[in-house]
């Protein structure tokens, strides 16, 4: 019986059985107290271990490799009974040797076939172990590449997700703006084409007012040929009735027919008199020079006893008059009115000229003229009261305890102190100041022309709070305009007001 360390590898035969014939490697024959002898080899870190076999009827200890001695000899029959005698002690020790070494061949195929088994055996399952362990750890790593490339696919999942969202919010943010810009793309259309129209109209307007300013002056030339003409008239039948006077002393004491024809006579002047005061013509002999008192304004008009709205005529200079209307009536009377809107019969998209001239009918809409309300604010302290009327019928205004202009020179600029009122808790003028600018005369502070694009000529600053002179939208068409008649912090910056009037007081007045 065989038997080895499995930790050892295999050894081919041929080799084991040189080693143990040279004795090499550590061991040697060893009893185990049992009769029975076995032999170690040490080949390197491996040891072998040979049972050795047993003779039939040797004597418990004998070696199975030497033979009986029979009379001092050695008896070479011993092992191989049935083989024939040898002829001398040589053959016998060959035979013996070789009968040997077959038995040790015949154990040693069997050790070989026997090892050959068993380690079939311990090699499939090796290979078995090797396999399942193997299998194992390919299944151990399979599922931690499985894990970490779901936890992979959940991470790009979620930033896919989330680029999925970013870019869906970039899209509905470009088409919100794409949708703004395009509505603000046609407001901007529909303001240039109205803004248009309203060029066109004012042109039209303009064309129109040249036409009958013309009419005025051919009109007014008339009136004057047929008032020089009248006065002809009148110089005439003066002499006429200086002659008839003289006639009449020189008739006085005659009978009671030339009475009577005197009577006619006088008669006849009373009659031309009164024809003649009825065209506006008084005769220098009979006109009655009076010392007509001089009016500053509507306060001095007021305070000598004309106390009823109207047109009344006020004193600029010693030689200078100008028709203004008079509001005897709001916040105790006594107000000079310098603008009016009322109905849009009036034009306000004017030149620098004209806003400096005044415009309009002081009975009607108009602007009185920048010059005149700077003569007029600079030669006393006065106080701005600015009346609004919305199309609901509402009524406001604002006070400025003081008001003045600049010349011309310094573009009329606009001074105010102290404000308050019902339009709004905020000034919708400008209170630090600003330049006067027309469609002609650009003085604001933006860098587009706030005239042409509000309308008007107005104390824009950079286009402003405020548009009293802006264009006139009737009602149904006065909402969501922003160069109608606008007051900010009263109706909003896109509602066009019904009316409006400007009016400037002393501001000692009482």
């Amino acid at each position: 019986m065989l038997w080895r360390r499995l930790v050892c590898p295999l050894l081919p035969l041929a080799a084991l059985l040189v080693a143990a014939s040279n004795g090499e490697g550590a061991g040697g024959e060893k009893d185990d107290g049992a009769g029975r002898r076995y032999h170690r080899v040490q080949h390197g870190q491996c040891t072998y271990t040979f049972i050795l076999p047993e003779a039939d009827g040797a004597a418990p200890g004998a070696s199975c490799r030497e033979p009986a001695k029979v009379g001092g000899q050695y008896n070479a029959n011993a092992l191989q009974r049935d083989a024939p005698p040898e002829p001398d002690f040589s053959t016998q020790k060959i035979q013996y040797l070789e009968h040997v070494m077959e038995n040790y061949t015949q154990w040693l195929q069997k050790i070989e076939n026997y090892i050959k088994e068993s380690m079939k055996m311990e090699m499939a399952q090796l290979q078995q172990s090797a396999v399942h362990n193997h299998t194992a750890a390919m299944l151990e790593m399979g599922t931690s590449l499985l894990s970490q490339t779901a936890e992979q696919t959940r991470k790009l999942t979620s930033v896919e997700t989330q680029v999925l969202n970013q870019t869906s919010r970039l899209e509905i943010q470009l088409l919100e703006n794409s949708l703004s810009t395009n509505k603000l793309e046609k407001q901007l259309m529909v303001q240039t084409n109205e803004i248009n129209k309203i060029h066109d109209k004012n042109w039209f307007l303009e064309q129109k007012m040249q036409e009958m300013e013309a009419r005025h002056r051919e009109e007014l030339e008339a009136l004057r040929e047929e008032k020089g003409s009248l006065q002809d008239l009148v110089g005439r039948q003066s002499n006429v009735i200086q002659e008839l006077e003289a006639q009449l002393d020189r008739a006085t004491g005659n009978s009671t027919a030339l009475q009577r024809q005197q009577q006619d006579l006088m008669d006849t002047v009373h009659n031309l008199l009164n024809l003649c005061s009825k065209d506006g013509v008084i005769p220098n002999s009979t006109k009655q020079v009076e010392e007509e008192k001089k009016f500053h304004d509507c306060a001095d008009l007021f305070q000598a006893g004309f106390q009823k709205n109207g047109v009344y005529t006020v004193h600029i200079s010693s030689q200078e008059t100008k028709k203004v209307y008079c509001n005897m009536e709001s916040a105790g009377g006594g107000w000079t009115v310098i603008q009016r809107r009322e109905d849009g019969s009036t034009d306000f998209q004017r030149t620098w000229k004209e806003y400096k001239m005044g415009f309009g009918s002081v009975s009607a809409e108009h602007w009185l003229g920048n010059e005149f309300v700077y003569q007029l604010s600079n030669s006393r302290q006065y106080a701005l009261r600015v009346e609004l009327t919305d199309w609901d019928g509402h009524k406001a205004f604002s006070l400025y305890d003081r008001f003045y202009i600049g010349s011309e020179k310094q573009n009329y600029r606009l001074s105010l102190k102290s404000h308050s009122g019902t339009a709004g808790r905020l000034s919708s003028l400008v209170i630090h100041g600003a330049d006067f600018s027309t469609k002609d005369v650009d003085n604001d502070n933006c860098m587009c022309k706030c005239s042409l694009m509000l309308t008007g000529g107005w104390w824009f600053d950079a286009c402003g709070p405020s548009n009293l002179n802006g264009m006139y939208y009737a009602k149904g068409q006065h909402v969501g305009k922003l160069n109608g008649i606008k007051w900010h912090y009263f109706k909003g910056p896109s509602y066009s007001l019904r009316g409006t009037a400007m009016m400037i007081r002393p501001t000692d007045f009482s």
